[in-house]
């Protein structure tokens, strides 16, 4: 890993964070456990720590990261408002200063010098090391969050956010305590042990899943996917996907894979909650798929014993790739033009239904024929590589 500048090291201490980071995990590590033994945590107590603790989690990465970092829907109001109070409970700054950090980190992914949480300094630094010094001299510009500047329950919780932090991890164990009858072991284990949990599934993001995990979609940067993050983490452990799809409400894209934030999505949206749930076209989730695999079967090609019979099966492999790439180009541009001229001649409402009525026709048909071609070539690609890898 480069070293990080020298500027850095003499970069000023940021005491605030490192006094909340450090005073947490030793009360979690000491007095938690020490009252625990002493005088026990009800089992009532446990559930509404860990409900405090989820609606904290899912404020951050439904929240933060997938309504406001990335524009994947829109939410209600009512919903809005619950994960900016939520989201302050977690205790990641605001909203505001949260996204703008994020969408320079996926503008910048792996840089050193402008990725706030760069991997390549180190997984401690990406981790936690950054928010311990004050390496960018101040609070971070703004300029890449302008919506969120017009967005008022985003503007209100950034104003607000300090008393709104205080509130949340103080009020709420309280009232915890109170409804349990325990109002200590409420501030033990749903105010200091939820808030260093929370806080750490979040960070596990920023660095390790940038450095343990698959690359199945891109090794263009450092994000990996990784099944057992995503049990920690509320489904973002799905990194490697999600750096190269970022506006899709979904980093678990297989129906079968753990993300819970994408199941609270589609709950919203059947409640009438959220809408305009942003997925990627399955044609291009292949093809993301499939170069991946043509440059591993490459890869492999080098050392595998009959080299020159599979390169030619290969290359017959991708032609037919480039071929079905072409065809959903002109496709797309087919539809592009569709669409325009259903906008210029006909209101919204006529527009919208000649775009249902588009869905039933041919060109319709022909993109779901690429897309099913493009998995069957997945197939034969796995096999492929399982042929390839016997022969090395």
């Amino acid at each position: 890993m480069p070293s990080v500048p020298s500027p850095d090291k003499r970069a000023p201490i940021l005491w605030l964070p490192l006094i909340i980071f450090t005073s947490t995990a030793l009360i979690s590590a000491t007095i938690v456990p020490w009252y625990g033994i002493v005088h026990g945590y009800s089992g009532s107590l446990i559930v509404l720590s860990l409900v405090f603790l989820w609606a904290n989690g899912l404020s951050i990465t439904a929240g933060y990261h997938r309504l406001w970092s990335h524009n994947a829907y829109k939410a209600h109001p009512v919903l809005r408002v619950i994960y900016a109070l939520f989201g302050a409970a977690a205790v990641q700054n605001s909203a505001l200063i949260w996204c703008a950090d994020h969408r320079n980190h996926h503008r910048y992914v792996d840089d050193i010098d402008n990725d706030p949480y760069s991997a390549k300094r180190g997984l401690w630094f990406s981790h936690i090391g950054w928010m311990l010094k004050d390496y960018n001299h101040g609070m971070p510009s703004l300029d890449n969050v302008k919506d969120l500047e017009r967005d008022a329950i985003v503007v209100w919780q950034h104003d607000y956010y300090l008393p709104l932090a205080i509130g949340m991890n103080i009020g709420v164990p309280v009232l915890i305590g109170w409804v349990v009858g325990d109002i200590i072991g409420s501030l033990l284990l749903a105010g200091v042990l939820r808030l260093v949990i929370s806080h750490h599934s979040t960070f596990l993001i920023n660095s390790l899943a940038h450095f343990w995990g698959k690359q199945p979609y891109t090794d263009t940067n450092s994000a990996r996917d990784n099944s057992m993050l995503a049990l920690l983490t509320y489904g973002e452990g799905y990194h490697n996907f999600h750096h190269i799809f970022q506006n899709d409400y979904r980093n678990g894209v297989r129906w079968w894979q753990y993300d819970p934030t994408k199941w609270l999505i589609r709950l919203a949206s059947w409640l009438g909650l959220a809408k305009g749930l942003s997925r990627t076209p399955a044609f291009k989730i292949h093809r993301a798929l499939l170069t991946m695999q043509f440059k591993r079967a490459q890869q492999s090609l080098v050392t595998a014993d009959n080299s020159d019979h599979w390169q030619q099966y290969l290359e017959k492999e991708y032609q037919q790739f480039l071929h079905c790439l072409n065809e959903w180009t002109v496709l797309r541009q087919q539809w592009y033009t569709q669409k325009r001229l259903q906008i210029s001649e006909a209101t919204q409402e006529l527009s919208e239904e000649l775009h249902r009525k588009w869905e039933q026709t041919t060109l319709h048909s022909r993109f779901k024929e690429l897309e099913y071609t493009l998995k069957l070539q997945r197939k034969r690609m796995n096999f492929l590589m399982l042929q390839l890898a016997c022969n090395n």
